[in-house]
């Protein structure tokens, strides 16, 4: 049996967990929040690929790792190239700026492990 972590394994579990966790509370405006944001990535004038590279480099710029780590993965799921990620992940960085970087580490490393996971 491998001992070698899955981290694309094991941010899913915790953010679904913790997903059920936060809307078994059922508050309306944390209902309506989640609600907004899957709607919001469905496809209409822009295609999703579109939307979640867009979710990307707004999430780089924010410095938000669960949200990358998020859209890295819906990214993956929808064709998204890793020449168009690196891409994408540039022009984040350069509008967020140099503190933006440890975030690149961190965005391309989950890159790495989305490839390695999820086939």
């Amino acid at each position: 049996m491998s001992t070698e972590k899955n981290p694309v394994a094991e941010f899913n579990a915790y953010r679904s967990r913790m997903n059920d966790n936060i809307l078994a509370e059922k508050n309306k405006i944390v209902n309506r929040i989640f609600n907004l944001d899957t709607n919001a990535f469905m496809p209409g004038a822009l295609d999703v690929k579109t939307k979640e590279l867009l979710g990307l480099v707004a999430s780089t710029v924010l410095r938000c790792d669960d949200c990358v780590k998020y859209h890295l993965e819906s990214c993956h799921d929808n064709g998204v190239t890793r020449e168009e990620i690196m891409e994408t992940l540039s022009i984040g960085t350069l509008i967020g700026g140099t503190i933006v970087i440890p975030h690149l580490r961190r965005a391309h490393e989950y890159w790495d492990a989305l490839e390695k996971h999820k086939q």
